[in-house]
C-alpha cells in the first residue's frame, strides 16, 4: 500500500471516529437529556403571561370617579437575551427607580427565562424603555400591558375606599371587601419569540374580564365639605383624631365618611399607619352623654316615664361606692323628661335608668343594636363592649345610663340615633349603592320603638338647641335641629382609672327634626383646649348639616 493510500485510510478512520462520536453525542442529548433541554428551549421561546383584568370604577352616587385604573405596564426579562446586564441595567435603573444593582442582579439571572423588573409602571416611564427598546440600546427586555389604580381626588374617602397592592388586590376598604367584584378575572397570553428574542407568536389563551363598576352612595361633594370640617376641627383643637358621618336616616345610606388626619390615597405610605385605620367603623370609644337617648327612650317605650315626667334632682347622687354629680355645680331642680335630656343631667339619667332597672336596660343597650356589629358593608368593624348585667358592679347603673362604662363605635351611635330619627327601624346602614348599574340589596330593618316614643324622643332632642340646652349656640335659619351632645372622660391605659385631662367630644343630631334628612355624627378623641361636645362637635355638626340641606335642596319647615 502506498503513501497516499495510507494517508486515506487514516482519514476515513478519522471520520469513522467523528462520526460516531456524534451519534453517540445525539443519542446522549436524545435520550438521556432531552426533556431537560426541550424545557429549557421552551421557557426560552415560549413564554406564558398572566394579563390583569382592568380592575373595575368606583364611583359616588353621581358618578364622580373615585377610584379608577389607568394604563400601566409590567416589565419583564428574558435575562439569557441581555447580553451586557450591567449596561442595560444602568440604562433602566433611572426610568423605574430601582437601584441598578438590585436590577444586574436579576438580568443575570441564567436558571430562568422570565424575570420581573417592575410592575405597574407609568405610561410615560413604559413610552421611554420602548424607545430603548426599538433604538436596540437594550435587549431581552420585555413590556406586558396591564393597569395601576389611580385614584382623581387624592384624599378624598380614603379610609372608605381602601387601597389595592402592587399584585393588584384589595388591601383594606371597600378595596377589599369587594375586591372579587372588582378585580374581575385576569387572563392569560402565551408568546412565541424567535432566537433574537422577537416575539413570532401572541395568543390570548384566556381573555381577561374586567370587574364590577361599584356606585357608592357617598356624594363626593358633601364628603368634601365634612373632611374640611374635621380639617378645621383639627386646626382649632388639634385631637388625636376626629370622625364625622353623614347618613339619610330614611334609608341608612351614608352619604359621607370622613376621618382625620386625611390620607392620599395615592400615597398611603407617607401617612402614619393609625392614620389608614377607618375609625367610623373601628374605634370603639365610651360615648358619654350622647348616649342618654336611648336611657330615655327605653324608659318611654316601658312605660316607666313620660316627656314631661318630673324629676327632683339632687346636686348629686349616690350609687354603691359612687358620688356623681354634673358636669356643671349646680343646687337643687326640679326637671322632666324631657329637661333631662335637654341640660343632659347626669343625675336625672341615672334616676331614669334606675326606673328601667339593670335588667331592663341592658335590654334596651342591646336592642339599639350595641354589642353587636351594625352590618354595614365595610371591614374592620368593631362591635364594642357592653358588659353582662351579671358582670355589673353595685355602681355600674350610676355609670352606664350616662354613656360611661361601656364602648360603642361611632357607626353604631349613628345607626341607632336612625332609629330615632327614622320612626323606630333599626337597620344595617349602607355603603355600596349598585354593582353594574343593578341595585345592591338594601338591608331589611326592624323595628324596635313604636313610632309615637320615636316621635317623644325627636321632639326632647329639639330642647338641645333651646335656651338653656347644651347646644343653645348651633342654629339654622328656617329649619328646627334635633340632637344630642357628649363629653366622656377617657380611661387612663397606664392606670385603669378615668382621665381628667383626655376626654372624647361628641354630637350626633338630624333635620329638619320633625322630618329628619341628614343624620349627623361627629366624634372628637382628646380636643385641647377645649373638652365638651357642645363646644367641639356642634358647630361641626351645624356647618355639616346647614351644608348638606342646601346642597340638597331640603325646603325649609
Amino acid at each position: 500500500m502506498g503513501i497516499v493510500d495510507r494517508r486515506i485510510s487514516l482519514l476515513f478512520a478519522a471520520f469513522l471516529v467523528l462520526l460516531s462520536f456524534a451519534f453517540l453525542r445525539a443519542l446522549w442529548l436524545g435520550a438521556v437529556s432531552g426533556d431537560r433541554l426541550a424545557a429549557a428551549a421552551a421557557t426560552q421561546q415560549v413564554v406564558t403571561t398572566e394579563v390583569p383584568a382592568r380592575r373595575g370604577t368606583i364611583v359616588d352616587r353621581q358618578g364622580v370617579e373615585l377610584a379608577v385604573s389607568e394604563p400601566a405596564d409590567d416589565v419583564s426579562a428574558t435575562p439569557y437575551l441581555v447580553k451586557d446586564p450591567v449596561r442595560t441595567a444602568a440604562r433602566l435603573a433611572p426610568i423605574l427607580g430601582v437601584p441598578a444593582a438590585e436590577l444586574t442582579t436579576k438580568l443575570a439571572r441564567r436558571d430562568t427565562g422570565f424575570v420581573y423588573l417592575a410592575r405597574r409602571v407609568r405610561a410615560e416611564q413604559a413610552q421611554k424603555i420602548e424607545r430603548l427598546t426599538d433604538e436596540r440600546l437594550i435587549e431581552g427586555i420585555d413590556l406586558t400591558p396591564g393597569t395601576r389604580r389611580v385614584y382623581p381626588r387624592d384624599w378624598l374617602a380614603t379610609q372608605v375606599l381602601g387601597t389595592v397592592g402592587t399584585e393588584g388586590k384589595g388591601l383594606a376598604g371597600v378595596e377589599y371587601l369587594r375586591e372579587r367584584q372588582l378585580h374581575g378575572s385576569d387572563g392569560q397570553r402565551r408568546t412565541v419569540r424567535d432566537a433574537l428574542g422577537e416575539p413570532l407568536q401572541v395568543h390570548d389563551l384566556r381573555k381577561a374580564q374586567p370587574g364590577a363598576r361599584l356606585e357608592l352612595t357617598l356624594d363626593a361633594a358633601i364628603q368634601d365639605k365634612v373632611e374640611s370640617v374635621l380639617a378645621g376641627v383639627g386646626k382649632t383643637y388639634s385631637p388625636k383624631s376626629a370622625t364625622a358621618i353623614v347618613m339619610d336616616p330614611r334609608t341608612n345610606e351614608i352619604l359621607a365618611m370622613a376621618n382625620w388626619p386625611r390620607v392620599n390615597a395615592n400615597d398611603p405610605g407617607a401617612a402614619p399607619a393609625d392614620a389608614l385605620q377607618n375609625r367610623a367603623v373601628g374605634l370603639t370609644y365610651e360615648p358619654g352623654s350622647t348616649f342618654k337617648a336611648f336611657t330615655v327612650a327605653g324608659a318611654l317605650e316601658d312605660g316607666k316615664v313620660a316627656p314631661d315626667t318630673s324629676f327632683n334632682l339632687p346636686p348629686q347622687i349616690v350609687v354603691a361606692d359612687r358620688t356623681i354629680g354634673e358636669s356643671h355645680p349646680r343646687g337643687p331642680v326640679t326637671l322632666t323628661t324631657a329637661g333631662i335630656l335637654a341640660q343632659s343631667s347626669n343625675v336625672g339619667a341615672i334616676m331614669i335608668g334606675q326606673r328601667l332597672g339593670k335588667v331592663g336596660f341592658d335590654r334596651w343597650v342591646r336592642r339599639f343594636g350595641f354589642s353587636t356589629p351594625t352590618g354595614v358593608d365595610l371591614p374592620g368593624e368593631e362591635q364594642g363592649i357592653v358588659p353582662k348585667v351579671e358582670d355589673y358592679s353595685g355602681s355600674s347603673m350610676g355609670n352606664l345610663p350616662i354613656g360611661q362604662g361601656l364602648a360603642v363605635t361611632p357607626m353604631q351611635m349613628l345607626t341607632a340615633y336612625a332609629a330615632i330619627a327614622n320612626g323606630g327601624i333599626l337597620r344595617a346602614p349602607r355603603v355600596v349603592r349598585r354593582v353594574d348599574g343593578e341595585p345592591a340589596p338594601r338591608p331589611r330593618g326592624r323595628r324596635i320603638l313604636s313610632r309615637e316614643t320615636a316621635a317623644h324622643v325627636r321632639g326632647m332632642l329639639e330642647g338641645v338647641f333651646a335656651s338653656g340646652g347644651t347646644a343653645a349656640e348651633v342654629a339654622i335659619r328656617g329649619y328646627k335641629l334635633a340632637g344630642k351632645t357628649g363629653t366622656a372622660n377617657k380611661v387612663d391605659a397606664r392606670t385603669g382609672e378615668y382621665s381628667k385631662a383626655n376626654y372624647v367630644a361628641s354630637f350626633v343630631g338630624f333635620a329638619p327634626a320633625d322630618k329628619p334628612r341628614l343624620l349627623v355624627s361627629v366624634m372628637v378623641d382628646e380636643p385641647k383646649g377645649a373638652i365638651y361636645g357642645g363646644a367641639v362637635a356642634a358647630p361641626a355638626f351645624g356647618k355639616i348639616t346647614e351644608f348638606g340641606l342646601s346642597y340638597l335642596r331640603v325646603p325649609p319647615a
